[in-house]
């Protein structure tokens, strides 16, 4: 029984951190496809500038957003409930 609420509770902590990472990677993709055109037309940057900017904050979001393996620490806590 405390086996299962442990791990009940790992799992949701480990939710809880893909949420951040999610949150993140959306606000990257949102200020690439919004914010970076809106300011490279402001500011008068060419459009080859403003599309590097733009690719560069998609690939971090892709970064944020992505599945982290588990931490060998992590294994062994688990293992030991």
């Amino acid at each position: 029984m405390a086996q299962e609420l442990m791990t009940a509770n790992y799992a949701a902590t480990a939710e809880q951190i893909n949420t951040g990472a999610l949150l993140l990677g959306a606000g990257l993709a949102l200020t690439s496809m919004i914010l970076v055109p809106a300011l490279a037309m402001r500011l008068g940057l060419s459009a080859s500038l403003s599309g590097v900017l733009r690719i560069a904050l998609m690939k971090a979001s892709n970064r944020a957003t992505a599945v982290k393996p588990v931490v060998v620490d992590q294994q062994r806590l688990l293992r030991w409930l």
